[in-house]
């Protein structure tokens, strides 16, 4: 005999195939409850951890994550005794633009490969961004605002002016510190090491050569 899926056609009953068994309507009314009740028991397991979150407020988060992930920061910055609570996430550039004031400083690509954010920490170049606040504490930090003597502009500042050395100014902060490291190294005796030893800076407006004959001028004043 063959056999009739439920809910198949009645003409095989003239032809004395048996007709599927019809479903007692109370086994699927039991079987309709169980997956609904299913349904509800999962939603409330789900929502139980978020449900048992909810009495804790914004406030009590923010100041647990601020207690567990800040530090003090002291540094002398251009000569000058500062203090900050950072975040131990926060990068030096942030922490000289955001809470030291020091907009000099720039932020081009964050990633290191630009120069914008160049800064001599302990008398040595870096790029800010690459680096966290919290591994400077106790340094000694300087940026492009504390170059300058009672007003008078530092000797590569000058010469960048005296060989149109910029355009739009914006790579021009990390252009001078590092055109001041550079020469404290001791690696501008000649144009091919200047230009070697200042790679990492990018000038978008592509003043490469007056950069170069700024800080060969500044070299041979220093």
């Amino acid at each position: 005999a063959k056999h009739v899926r439920p809910g198949g056609s009645r003409e095989g009953a003239s032809r004395g195939v048996p007709l599927a068994e019809p479903v007692d309507d109370r086994l699927r009314l039991n079987r309709r409850t169980f997956v609904g009740a299913s349904l509800a028991v999962g939603s409330a397991v789900a929502a139980g951890p978020a449900v048992a979150g909810c009495d804790r407020t914004d406030k009590d988060h923010h100041e647990g994550h601020d207690e567990s992930h800040t530090a003090v920061i002291r540094a002398q910055i251009n000569g000058e005794h500062r203090e900050f609570t950072v975040d131990n996430r926060m990068s030096l550039l942030d922490m000289l633009r955001e809470q030291a004031g020091l907009p000099g400083t720039k932020k081009g690509c964050d990633h290191g490969q630009c120069g914008a954010c160049t800064v001599l920490v302990n008398g040595r170049r870096i790029n800010s961004c690459l680096t966290l606040a919290v591994m400077h504490d106790g340094a000694q930090i300087t940026t492009i605002e504390g170059l300058a003597d009672n007003g008078r502009l530092h000797p590569l500042q000058q010469a960048f002016i005296d060989e149109d050395a910029f355009q739009c100014g914006y790579c021009t902060p990390g252009q001078i510190m590092s055109g001041v490291g550079c020469i404290a190294e001791g690696h501008a005796g000649s144009p091919a090491e200047i230009r070697e030893w200042m790679s990492g800076n990018i000038c978008r407006c592509g003043a490469y050569t007056n950069i170069v004959n700024a800080v060969a001028t500044a070299a041979r004043d220093h």
